[in-house]
């Protein structure tokens, strides 16, 4: 599900120890890729049918989870391709993993590798974001991403990965083919890794422009989530790349060079609670068990929050959370966390420059993440990339300050800073430079 307008099933703007340890491998792995890591279709298969163990995961965003679907556990693409599997390989014994975060992109998905997806020692993975990314954007810095996600489950891992490429309503239609760069860039990486792709864009395409189908039985609802049968066309379009990597024993491996920036080669999720003591006015908590979403529910993708409290200003509660100050080494930033009813505004400034966003035409240097959970009626995630771009192989300052507020009681929730490039790290200073 994509969080830009008109996109979204809302209108959205867009034990610790061992989640430490699994999180700050991912600095030292990620940018150990080559191309010794390597797998094959047909030893998934053999293994398949030798009545092994195998786990297949299926990362992606809510296109993944299954919104709109009558029973996302039973009538979603993941479950029916699980079906599949199961009816095609009756001796395996095979367990689904389901990683989907509505309202994501693969520049989170980066950060989220580790945790949700390597962590259950996957033997095949179907890859989504193609749809959240932006099909019809040129973009390099989440090709880069997106590329990134492939290379390190293909060339670190050796993990089969099918590219799941699914469209929108509005990506329907003649000459639609021809306006979506991004497309062709994602089958371009499946070229170059050895991938195999279910693309569905190309098959509805196809069954509309000879009458077989019509948009509306794809999207009934609206236009950016299948209903069932819809579902049940992603997931044809997916199990034929599957059974088409099979067929032709097709081996994932990394090209020596990636095709874009290596950014996100270098990536470490950073849960804010292991730097050390929070500022005043901050403390640890849980995420809630309750959201708007299934795809969004916090309690399954964050560990623990470093919350931010303060009371509104005319109700007499003063004491506001202390600025929270950071170093790090890279050159993207992302924060992740909740977003809730309760969430307030905060100002962020890198390197002393105020990060800003556009909003109307107008810069702005005041974000409001519970914008988000406001519209969609519950709690969802928090994720806000600050910057991309910035001057590698120096130290960078992030300062997030809370803002007052008018309401009685205000938070904000974050779990981690993400950081990506070159020495990607992330440290508490001793002292405010």
């Amino acid at each position: 599900m994509s969080t830009r307008p008109g996109h979204a099933r809302c209108a959205a703007p867009p034990a610790v120890a061992a989640l430490l340890t699994l999180l700050a491998l991912q600095a030292l792995l990620l940018p150990a890729l080559s191309t010794a890591g390597e797998m094959s279709f047909s030893d998934f298969d053999r293994r398949a049918r030798a009545g092994e163990t195998l786990t297949v995961v299926f990362f992606g965003a809510s296109l993944t989870w299954g919104a709109n679907a009558t029973d996302p556990q039973r009538t979603s693409y993941r479950a029916r391709i699980g079906e599949r599997l199961e009816q095609t390989y009756p001796a395996a014994h095979l367990h689904f993993v389901d990683a989907a975060i509505g309202g994501t992109g693969s520049q989170l998905g980066v950060f989220r590798l580790e945790r949700d997806v390597i962590a259950h020692h996957p033997d095949l993975v179907f890859l989504d974001f193609s749809a959240n990314d932006d099909i019809t954007s040129a973009d390099e810095e989440t090709l880069a991403s997106y590329e990134a996600i492939v290379r390190r489950l293909v060339g670190g891992i050796g993990i089969p990965v099918v590219q799941v490429l699914f469209p929108f309503q509005w990506n329907i239609g003649p000459g639609t083919l021809e306006h979506m760069p991004r497309r062709t860039a994602h089958l371009a990486i499946a070229q170059a890794y050895g991938t195999g792709v279910g693309d569905a864009i190309a098959l509805i395409n196809q069954r509309v422009a000879a009458g077989a189908l019509v948009p509306a039985t794809i999207w009934p609802y609206d236009g950016v989530h299948p209903g069932d049968a819809g579902y049940a066309v992603f997931a044809e379009a997916a199990w034929q790349g599957f059974i088409n990597a099979v067929a032709e024993g097709r081996r994932c491996a990394a090209p020596a060079a990636m095709l874009y920036a290596s950014t996100y080669t270098e990536a470490v999720r950073v849960p804010l609670a292991s730097l050390g003591a929070l500022p005043a006015g901050w403390h640890v908590d849980h995420p809630h068990l309750t959201s708007a979403f299934f795809d969004m529910l916090m309690s399954r993708w964050l560990d623990q929050e470093s919350v931010a409290e303060w009371g509104g200003e005319p109700a007499g509660v003063s004491a506001a959370a202390q600025p929270l100050l950071v170093r790090f080494h890279g050159s993207m930033v992302l924060l992740f966390g909740e977003s809730t009813l309760a969430t307030g505004t905060y100002q962020a400034s890198i390197d002393g420059t105020p990060v800003t966003e556009t909003v109307k035409g107008a810069k702005v240097p005041l974000f409001d993440p519970g914008q988000f959970a406001r519209s969609c009626g519950g709690n969802v995630h928090l994720v806000k990339v600050l910057a991309s771009g910035l001057a590698p192989g120096q130290p960078h300052v992030l300062i997030i300050t809370p803002q007052p507020s008018a309401r009685a009681a205000t938070e904000l929730r974050l779990e981690s800073i993400c950081v990506a490039g070159p020495g990607a790290q992330v440290e508490r200073p001793a002292a405010a430079p």
